[in-house]
């Protein structure tokens, strides 16, 4: 298991997420525990590609209700679980693919956790029969902050996250 993630801030976004991805692979070899690889991503996530918010959403079943309760996240206070198909998380587990917004503030049934947060990518992690039971969801201060390379990037990520012991 790596101990430190470095990431020069000198790159562009594209040569960091190729140096952060081997790092976080190394981050999480050998430590089999689901919410402490999760914990250390979103770190690794906030500190080297300076993203407002960062965090993980699971699928939890709760009184025969189904909700994304908030799990693992680097950054302000953030909403603690949210309905299938309701704001950008919602939709994406909802809907099963990845959901990029340039302007939250134009998306129908946005939920604001965050007044800062400006624009949003959500990316879905799928179990063995193709359910989703995660949700990765990363939080901008800027306007159309996110685009393919981050896409491209961070749905990597999520392959890597379902091969995880969970």
């Amino acid at each position: 298991m790596a101990e430190s993630i470095h990431v020069s801030t000198f790159l562009s976004k594209e040569q960091k997420y190729q140096s952060l991805l081997p790092q976080l692979q190394a981050l999480v070899q050998g430590e089999d525990d689901f919410i402490a690889n999760l914990a250390n991503i979103c770190a690794a996530l906030k500190s080297s590609m300076q993203f407002f918010w960062v965090g993980f959403y699971f699928v939890k079943k709760n009184q025969q209700k189904e909700a994304l309760v908030l799990g693992p996240f680097q950054g302000t206070v953030a909403c603690t679980r949210i309905s299938k198909g309701k704001g950008v998380c919602g939709t994406c587990w909802e809907k099963k693919e990845i959901q990029l917004v340039p302007d939250v503030s134009k998306f129908e049934g946005h939920i604001a956790c965050s007044s800062e947060s400006k624009s949003e990518i959500v990316l879905p992690a799928f179990d063995a029969k193709g359910e989703v039971f995660l949700v990765l969801d990363v939080d901008s201060d800027k306007l159309n902050d996110f685009d393919e390379v981050d896409r491209t990037f961070l749905e990597m990520l999520m392959r890597l996250l379902e091969k995880l012991p969970r």
